[in-house]
């Protein structure tokens, strides 16, 4: 990407009720990361994942990781986001399990080094600590970068004028780390650094070192050297 290309943001959005809070929370941080963008001569591709519109194949990639077609445009959306926002209803003290679900599906690899603003509504402000307490965990685990500030929106919230002075402080953070370009210069100048899963973030970006003992014993070989074995000095 260079200095003039749009930014690629991706909006994953766990709300399923219509209206939803959550959607609409997702739809408030969109608007102001264009603008943001905007204002710096940036312009910027939008694209939705609603995961309620996956909830017919999530049994299958949970249980056999076998992907279907929305999943995997799902997926291949988030291997070309320059930035994320992550969007999440909480019930019972924790993200959704719609949302947690979709991305303890997804690669390890995927997000590695990613831009991502974390946001999550609930019906009372109890649940305020959610997305820095388990959501941020997460994407931690997912080697995202989270950006410093964290939007939770609670009834009362919506009409508080502080709602939008964070709304407008997470964008803009979004938009500085895109603009930094510090996910691809992750995967091109530092990918082998990560410990990676065999096929992870869809066997796209893996080079796995065949020359180790362990690979060895997986393709049925041995630790021992060949020519360590014949050689008396190797006792």
């Amino acid at each position: 990407m260079n200095q003039t290309d749009p930014f690629r943001l991706v909006v994953v959005s766990a709300g399923v009720s219509d209206p939803s809070s959550t959607r609409l929370l997702a739809d408030r941080l969109t608007q102001r990361v264009v603008a943001a963008a905007g204002e710096r001569d940036r312009a910027t591709t939008v694209t939705v994942i609603d995961l309620r519109e996956l909830l017919p194949e999530l049994p299958a990639a949970l249980s056999t990781q076998l992907l279907g077609p929305r999943f995997e445009r799902a997926v291949e959306a988030l291997s070309q986001a320059d930035g994320v926002i992550a969007a999440a209803p909480v019930y019972k003290a924790g993200a959704s399990g719609l949302f947690t679900s979709f991305f303890q599906v997804l690669d390890n690899d995927l997000l590695i080094g990613r831009p991502v603003a974390l946001a999550a509504t609930a019906g009372t402000a109890r649940h305020a600590l959610v997305v820095d307490e388990e959501m941020r965990s997460l994407f931690a685990y997912l080697r995202a970068l989270p950006v410093p500030t964290s939007l939770f929106a609670s009834t009362e919230d919506w009409a508080d004028d502080a709602l939008n002075s964070r709304i407008d402080r997470a964008a803009h953070e979004l938009v500085l780390l895109m603009e930094s370009g510090f996910a691809r210069a992750v995967r091109e100048q530092s990918w082998k650094r990560y410990q990676h899963s065999y096929g992870s973030d869809a066997g796209r970006e893996l080079e796995i070192d065949t020359d180790t003992d362990l690979m060895r014993l997986a393709a049925g070989g041995s630790m021992v050297d060949v020519d360590d074995a014949f050689d008396p000095r190797a006792s």
